[in-house]
């Protein structure tokens, strides 16, 4: 057993030891624990700050993009909002226990589905350090043990969370090893972690395409994956002018560094106002990229290659298609869209509900901005990831998504004949 392989197997013994205490917790226990992690985060501000400060300095030496440096990047602001989503979460209804279904049989068994942890879970992240926070948080409070293993660029920041949320968790009398953090920033971790079957029950990955790709390669585990969010917003022609302008300027340029920043603007051809949606776009800072029909409307513009439709930017970049309708505007998406999140753009009714139904995308939106997808706008807390994959769960992935169910039987003495 190799030094990476010995370090993921105690701390999977641990997780699971913690595990089977969280069993005997109760809702109330957990809600207080998580409020004291998040008293215990504000509290040590100054630390985490300056741990972050050495991530920061870290990343511009080792030429992080500005995408990556924001998402990155903590200052109090930021810091008061990963304690509020903790807070958010522990004031949540626990799905732990919750009766699914119930069915009474004919020979007199009663029959439940009810709602149970997945065990513990294991999540590789890069660059954000909330995530440590918001998977801490969402794992508890569903009852899982979790191993984390954040980028090696946020190592400090992830470490100063770390110690703050275990600080306000084992305070409240719940295990620390309920929240545990890979402390290396050796790869051969993670592949100790995706070979950890028996040890860890399900992988979540959160990152870039290389990081998932490894993941789903590699893994012996169950993964639950998050890939990059290629959105579309496709403007129809029966699309309000100062919506559509409004919408498609805040999904590309409200954070672009964010999984839910639209990456491609389709419009329809006969919509009356696309030289404004391109005009409003270029002024905000953003380099439009566009096929022929797009690069008339504005000189500003540049020419959008095959690569453009199936890049995610992360940055203040958009590619811009003219589509002829609704149809061509579904073929494009279909082809090129990560299933993530697409948005219409329209007043008719008739072909929002079209666009609805067909396009599969784990989050479709009517007439709103693609930066709503967000777990905490969801009501959800916090998210653990977007799931774009068919099993288990889609889009964000909160507390439920971090259960699984089991069948109840409550019998009177029935046998089978």
């Amino acid at each position: 057993m190799t030094e990476h392989e010995q370090l993921v197997t105690d701390m999977g013994q641990r997780a699971r030891a913690a595990f089977a205490v969280l069993s005997t917790v109760t809702d109330e226990q957990k809600a207080r624990a998580l409020n004291a992690a998040a008293s215990k985060l504000r509290a040590d501000q100054p630390a985490i700050l300056a741990a972050n400060a050495k991530d920061m300095d870290n990343g511009r030496a080792n030429g992080l993009s500005d995408a990556m440096l924001d998402r990155l990047m903590i200052d109090g602001e930021r810091l008061e909002g990963i304690a509020s989503a903790v807070e958010q979460v522990a004031a949540l209804p626990d799905p732990v226990g919750a009766i699914i279904d119930r069915n009474e049989r004919p020979n007199g068994l009663i029959l439940e589905r009810v709602r149970v942890p997945l065990g513990v879970i294991g999540i590789i992240y890069e660059s954000r350090p909330n995530v440590t926070a918001d998977a801490a948080a969402l794992g508890l409070r569903s009852g899982n043990a979790v191993i984390l293993r954040g980028g090696s660029e946020a190592i400090e920041s992830n470490r100063a969370i770390h110690k703050a949320m275990t600080a306000g968790v084992a305070a409240e009398g719940l295990p620390e090893d309920a929240i545990q953090l890979v402390q290396t920033t050796d790869r051969a971790a993670v592949g100790a972690m995706l070979k950890a079957a028996g040890l860890i029950d399900i992988i979540i990955p959160r990152g870039g395409k290389s990081l998932v790709a490894r993941v789903q390669e590699e893994a012996r585990v169950p993964v639950l994956a998050h890939l990059d969010g290629i959105n579309h917003t496709y403007i129809d022609k029966s699309a309000d002018p100062d919506k559509a302008l409004a919408i498609a300027v805040n999904a590309k340029m409200r954070r672009t560094g964010v999984c839910g920043a639209m990456e491609t603007l389709l419009i329809d051809q006969d919509y009356p106002a696309p030289a404004a949606l391109i005009r409003a776009l270029l002024d905000a800072g953003c380099e439009v990229r566009g096929d022929d029909a797009v690069m008339e409307l504005d000189s500003r513009t540049v020419a959008a290659d095959s690569q453009d439709w199936d890049t995610e930017y992360l940055a203040p970049i958009v590619s811009v298609r003219m589509v002829d309708g609704l149809e061509e505007a579904l073929a494009h998406i279909a082809e090129h869209s990560s299933h993530h999140t697409d948005v219409v753009v329209a007043e008719d009714e008739a072909v929002a509900n079209q666009f609805i139904r067909r396009a599969d995308s784990a989050i479709v939106m009517w007439n709103a901005s693609s930066q709503f997808a967000d777990g905490g706008e969801f009501g959800l807390g916090a998210e653990i990831g977007i799931s774009t994959g068919r099993l288990h769960a889609r889009g964000p992935v909160a507390l439920e998504g971090l259960t699984t169910y089991k069948w109840v039987v409550r019998g009177t003495g029935q046998v089978r004949p």
